[in-house]
């Protein structure tokens, strides 16, 4: 009985301690939960600031006499009576004797531009509408005018015949941190002012020719696209314009405009209606790490010119299949896609520096910048039947290649080069095939087939060879690992 009490008293003792240290532990640990609470943003003023300012969007477009009208009503009722949705793509029966009318068409946001009612939205928007009609949050609401859309940025602006409106503060894209708060007020699913807020995923996100994207983590939905996405002052600083989805809805990923791109574009649709781009004719791709160390360029930079138009630009300035445009104007080509960009942002007629590497040097170019037209069909040349393939150390890779006759050569603008006519081993682990055309061999340039085997024979047979090579209208490199 004793030796219970005992127990029983240190059980007390050990309880009472362990209820004193209760209250300490709580305080401890809600401390930093409430130091958290304190540094969530609050949003609340970014929508009584920005909210005016955001616009609903409709369009409709005219449905012609003797389109598709109602649908068959005994498939009306089959539907009706076992509570089964009427599928949206269902065949209508025509209805001859119906007027010209107008349909919804889609919903979408928007932002106001200026105090006089101009309005920028996305092009996917208002493209192929018959009727815009803008809403605005005091729930006037105006017919527009579209002023300009371009497909290759997915901006609009459209006007409204209003005054005193409110306008948004634009913000600078490029200040922004990943990581950092922002906002979107939209229209999703037609649902009017609708907040929802994120952070900055990625910036620079390569989805479109002439766009960096920013990523975010804010639920944007149909109905989002071309509302603004807004930061902690209150200022613009993209159009929310993109999701990834697998389902059609918000799944954690979502895209918008730079505001810089977009005013960029926005600045000529307002003055002139469209939007003129620079180009200098060169198709392009990535440059590989491998290519990039067995050329002697180091670092994987730039953009590899695949292909040069016939008399374009860059043609007529000497740049060649298989350069590397290093640098544009003195800026730093990191990625491929950055070339469109910067071309694209020049005016037509300017003369530009283009720096390019070439056999293992680099050289500055002038480029007078064209314009951006439609595209041409690629011409693809008949060849003519080859000569017999001559043999020799090429063999050794795993290539039999052969001369190529003039007329091939005058066809396809070749100075000089040779034909794969057997692609086995080493080559063809290296992707060449027969009937590419072999121009450069380890930085050297190719005549014909004495100077492919002569620069074959001096090659480091311990490193990776590189080959510059043509298929069909494509430039491109190989690395072929010789066997020791």
């Amino acid at each position: 009985m004793l030796n219970l009490n005992r127990k029983l008293r240190r059980f007390c003792f050990a309880a009472a301690g362990a209820l004193a240290l209760v209250p300490a532990l709580t305080l401890v640990s809600a401390q930093p939960a409430m130091a958290q609470s304190r540094n969530l943003p609050d949003f609340t003023d970014l929508v009584e600031m920005v909210g005016p300012s955001v616009v609903n969007i409709r369009t409709l477009e005219k449905s012609k006499p003797g389109a598709a009208g109602n649908v068959d009503e005994q498939m009306l009722e089959f539907f009706r009576r076992f509570g089964i949705p009427v599928p949206p793509n269902m065949p209508r029966q025509p209805r001859p004797d119906r007027q010209e009318e107008e349909q919804p068409r889609g919903v979408g946001s928007g932002f106001i531009l200026t105090s006089d009612g101009l309005v920028m939205t996305n092009a996917h928007v208002v493209e192929g509408a018959d009727e815009v009609l803008v809403t605005l949050p005091d729930k006037r609401e105006f017919k527009a005018k579209i002023i300009g859309t371009d497909k290759r940025t997915d901006v609009a602006v459209v006007k409204i015949e209003a005054t005193g409106l409110p306008a948004v503060k634009i913000g600078d894209a490029n200040r922004m941190r990943v990581g950092e708060w922002v906002m979107a007020i939209g229209s999703p699913f037609g649902l009017e002012n609708t907040v929802t807020a994120g952070i900055v995923s990625a910036k620079q996100r390569d989805t479109g020719d002439y766009l960096p994207f920013i990523q975010t983590d804010v639920a944007i939905n149909p109905g989002n696209s071309g509302g603004p996405l807004i930061n902690m002052r209150g200022e613009v600083v993209g159009i929310n314009s993109q999701i990834y989805s697998r389902s059609g809805g918000f799944q954690g990923i979502s895209f918008a405009i730079p505001i810089d791109e977009a005013t960029r574009v926005a600045d000529q649709l307002r003055s002139t209606g469209r939007v003129t781009r620079g180009r200098i004719g060169v198709q392009i791709d990535q440059v590989s790490k491998d290519v990039a160390e067995s050329i002697g360029l180091g670092k994987a930079q730039g953009a590899l010119v695949r292909g040069v138009e016939a008399g374009s630009p860059a043609e007529k300035a000497g740049i060649e299949a298989g350069d590397i445009i290093t640098r544009f104007e003195g800026k730093i080509i990191d990625k491929a896609t950055d070339l469109p960009r910067m071309v694209g942002n020049v005016k037509p007629g300017t003369k530009s520096m283009v720096t390019v590497f070439r056999r293992g040097a680099a050289r500055d170019v002038s480029v007078t910048i064209g314009e951006v037209e439609a595209e041409k069909p690629v011409r693809k040349a008949q060849a003519p039947e080859p000569k017999p393939p001559v043999a020799g150390p090429a063999q050794v890779l795993g290539l039999v290649v052969s001369e190529i006759p003039d007329t091939l050569k005058k066809e396809l603008k070749l100075k000089g080069g040779v034909k794969v006519d057997t692609s086995e081993s080493s080559a063809a682990r290296a992707g060449l095939r027969e009937g590419d055309v072999i121009l450069a061999i380890a930085n050297t340039e190719i005549a014909g087939v004495r100077d492919f085997e002569a620069a074959l024979a001096k090659i480091d047979k311990s490193k990776p060879v590189n080959v510059l090579f043509r298929r069909g209208e494509w430039t491109q490199y190989a690395l072929i690992r010789t066997p020791r």
